[in-house]
């Protein structure tokens, strides 16, 4: 087998991989929006147990990211594709963290709030937002679709903006009745995780940029 060839090869498995842990991260997170919204301590549960199979996917693509650098000697598109490649995994790594910090409160959280919960509700529309932001952030990475990455950065103002508007509801939950001020605090922290989750899929769109020109963020190539 050819150098290149084999060089090829060990860059689609780095692919398949990659999208391997983001389908796993995708799934963390949806899947503790439907426990959040069916009051499932026991799907809660098996989040918190697969993080560190998401841990494990982390640490698998940093080995082989590494021995592409060092033995492979990348340039150019390929150089900038493994070293994106090493920050997506530490933004999939806290999103599935993210997933897993969220099913850790929902115990305390089902013992203070009643199915149908406002607060739960807009919650639970919020992390559905983030979750597409996720999903269409890492299509958008292996896509290296500048356009949909762009569309994904656009949509972290509508987290921001329900993040907000929760918070105020929160706010005024604590001022109604002061006895709620750990139930509030507990959905504040729930949808703390979901703005963080956003602002992690911004990232990952963010990487589509220096993947395709080698720029990252606000940087111009003049």
């Amino acid at each position: 087998m050819s150098i290149r060839k084999h060089y090829d090869e060990a860059l689609a498995e780095l692919n398949q991989a990659l999208t391997e842990m983001g389908q796993a991260v995708t799934d963390a997170v949806e899947n503790a929006m439907e426990a959040l919204a069916t009051t499932d301590a026991e799907a809660a549960a098996q989040i918190i147990k697969d993080d560190s199979q998401i841990n494990e996917m982390e640490h698998d693509i940093e080995h082989r990211c590494m021995l592409l650098l060092l033995r492979q000697q990348p340039v150019a598109g390929d150089l900038r594709r493994v070293s994106a490649t090493l920050k997506v995994i530490t933004d999939l790594e806290r999103i599935g963290d993210h997933a897993a910090d969220i099913a850790e409160i929902m115990p305390h959280l089902f013992a203070s709030r009643k199915a149908g919960d406002p607060a739960v509700s807009e919650a639970i529309k919020m992390g559905q937002k983030a979750h597409k932001m996720v999903l269409d952030g890492m299509d958008a990475f292996l896509k290296e679709d500048m356009n949909a990455a762009q569309r994904v950065i656009a949509a972290d103002d509508e987290v921001d903006y329900d993040f907000n508007a929760i918070k105020r509801t929160l706010a005024e939950e604590i001022a109604a009745d002061p006895s709620q001020v750990d139930a509030a605090l507990d959905m504040l922290m729930v949808i703390k995780y979901l703005e963080r989750i956003g602002d992690h899929a911004v990232n990952l769109a963010e990487w589509v940029q220096f993947t395709r020109t080698g720029l990252y963020k606000n940087e111009t190539m003049f």
